[in-house]
């Protein structure tokens, strides 16, 4: 039995949430109710006084390589998507905020009547005074995935993890959705996730995070308390490092 500790281990964290994760049992869209379950998720784990941005994908609203693939031009396509991970951005915003919680939404895109500019100062200072900051439209830049932006903007706040929440509770040997005999790793080092093709990111936003030591766990988003038993050091998925 795993001991349960009292204290949060983090002291800054990246959370990346894929779009789909917003979608609930709907085809497409923002489910209201799964927006409010991980907004109170997080808001547990902001009252342990520690930093959080996010990111947030736009897949369940547009995603841009798809659409790139059917014969639009594929820098609209990603701008498309940019724009989408905005709007859940906002939809995250509102439910963090009815759950009493500050925030702040930056974009990699100026649209001033929305949110703010990304500056990277200015979200440090952000989280310095205990907001929740968000992060949309990516990086501001086609051709790059919102992995990569989580892996950078982790770096560009100095948090000490990326945390990818997902619908399984971690990395398997083979999509566990699929296969019932595929076998979780508790911990990986990034050699052998990448020598075992594990997917876990994209490369470049893999990359990123193996070149600045910054570590990685993914873990199911779905299940209550899972971000705070990561946050307080508690085995709750597969730690990259």
């Amino acid at each position: 039995m795993v001991k349960k500790k009292e204290k949060a281990i983090y002291k800054r964290i990246l959370l990346k949430l894929s779009g789909e994760s917003l979608l609930g049992k709907q085809p497409f869209g923002i489910d209201p109710g799964v927006a409010n379950f991980i907004a109170a998720e997080i808001k547990s784990v902001s009252d342990l006084k520690i930093k959080i941005g996010i990111v947030v994908g736009g897949g369940n609203i547009f995603r841009g390589l798809e659409a790139g693939s059917k014969g639009i031009d594929r820098t609209s396509a990603d701008y498309m998507g940019m724009l989408a991970t905005v709007i859940n951005a906002m939809a995250l915003q509102g439910a963090l905020e009815r759950h009493g919680v500050y925030t702040r939404l930056m974009a990699g895109i100026r649209m001033e009547q929305v949110c703010e500019p990304f500056i990277r100062r200015r979200a440090i200072r952000h989280l310095e005074k205990g907001r929740i900051v968000i992060f949309g439209a990516g990086i501001g830049n086609p051709y790059f995935t919102t992995d990569s932006t989580a892996s950078l903007r982790a770096i560009e706040i100095q948090a000490d993890v990326v945390l990818k929440g997902t619908r399984v509770d971690g990395v398997y040997t083979k999509d566990p959705l699929k296969f019932p005999d595929a076998k979780r790793y508790t911990t990986l080092s990034f050699q052998e996730a990448y020598e075992k093709n594990l997917n876990i990111m994209d490369m470049t936003a893999f990359t990123l995070c193996m070149e600045n030591k910054l570590p990685i766990i993914v873990f199911d988003m779905n299940k209550k308390g899972n971000l705070v038993h990561i946050a307080k050091g508690e085995e709750a998925g597969t730690l990259i490092s």
